[in-house]
C-alpha cells in the first residue's frame, strides 16, 4: 500500500500570490495564498520532513492552493531546519514567531497547522509558553518526541532537531495542555510516525484537560491527507474551513 508520497511529490509546485520575509534568514519566509473573495479563515501551515534542511515548504503548495481555492487565507510558512540554522532553540523560535505574527489580523479564526514534524511544532506552539493561543489542527504529528526518539524515527531525527539531549520542553506530551481547540488527524496505515503516537498525546492532553479531538483514518499513509485530490486530503480541507467548490 502506498504511503502516499509519490503522489504528493508528484504534484506541480503552484505559486503564491506574495512571499514575505520575517527574519534575515533565507528560510525565515512566508509564502502567501489568497482566495478570491474576502477570506473567512486564515491558516498557517507548517511543512514536515523530520525538521531538516533537505525538505522545504514546497511540497505542501497543492494544499494551500486548494484550501485557498476554498475561501481560506494561507500563509504556508518556512522556518529554520537541522543542516540549515535550525534545531534547537533556533526552529521553535521561528515557529512561535510566525505563529503570533499570522494571528494578528486574521478574519475571524486562525487555524495553525502542521504536517509530521510540522504537526509536532503546530502542538508544541499549542502549549508553550509566550504564544499566543490558537486552534490547531495536527496531520501525522510527531507528537511524542520521547517515543519517537527511542524509536529512532527519521533515523534519529529527534535527537538531530534537540542537540542529542532529550528536552522536555520541546515535547507536546509534556507540556501543559493546549491554550485552544486541537484536533489530530493521523492515518492509521502510516509506517512513518506511527498513529499511536498522535493516540498518547491525545491521552495526555485530555488528562490534563485539553480540548482534543483525534481522529484516525483507517488505511491511509503518511502524505494522503495532504494530498489535493483524495477523500483524506478531503477530509482535512474541511476541518481547516475549505468550502467544497461545485461541479
Amino acid at each position: 500500500m502506498s504511503d502516499g508520497e509519490s503522489e504528493l511529490f508528484a504534484l506541480a509546485h503552484v505559486a503564491p500570490d506574495e512571499s514575505v520575509t520575517y527574519g534575515d534568514h533565507p528560510s525565515q519566509v512566508v509564502d502567501i495564498y489568497r482566495p478570491a473573495g474576502p477570506p473567512h479563515t486564515r491558516v498557517t501551515l507548517l511543512h514536515g520532513g523530520f525538521w531538516r534542511e533537505a525538505y522545504d515548504r514546497c511540497h505542501l503548495s497543492p494544499l494551500a492552493a486548494a484550501l485557498a481555492a476554498g475561501g481560506v487565507e494561507v500563509f504556508l510558512a518556512e522556518y529554520r531546519r537541522v543542516g540549515g540554522g535550525g534545531g534547537w532553540p533556533e526552529t521553535f523560535e521561528d515557529v512561535a514567531r510566525v505563529a503570533a505574527d499570522a494571528g494578528r489580523g486574521a478574519p475571524g479564526r486562525h487555524v495553525l497547522a502542521g504536517h509530521s514534524a510540522g504537526g509536532h511544532l503546530a502542538l508544541w506552539a499549542a502549549g508553550a509558553a509566550g504564544v499566543p493561543p490558537c486552534e490547531v489542527v495536527a496531520v501525522a504529528p510527531v507528537a511524542d518526541l520521547g517515543r519517537a526518539r527511542t524509536l529512532r524515527l527519521g533515523a534519529g531525527a529527534v535527537d538531530a532537531l534537540l542537540g542529542g539531549a532529550y528536552r522536555p520542553e520541546a515535547d507536546p506530551v509534556r507540556l501543559p495542555p493546549p491554550r485552544g481547540p486541537v484536533t489530530l488527524l493521523h492515518g492509521g496505515a502510516d509506517p512513518h510516525v506511527p498513529a499511536a503516537l498522535s493516540t498518547r498525546y491525545t491521552a495526555a492532553a485530555r488528562a490534563a484537560g485539553g480540548e482534543i479531538t483525534h481522529r484516525e483514518l483507517p488505511g491511509v499513509g503518511h502524505f494522503t491527507p495532504v494530498t489535493p485530490g483524495t477523500p483524506a486530503c478531503a477530509e482535512l480541507l474541511a476541518l481547516l474551513g475549505a468550502r467544497a467548490r461545485s461541479t
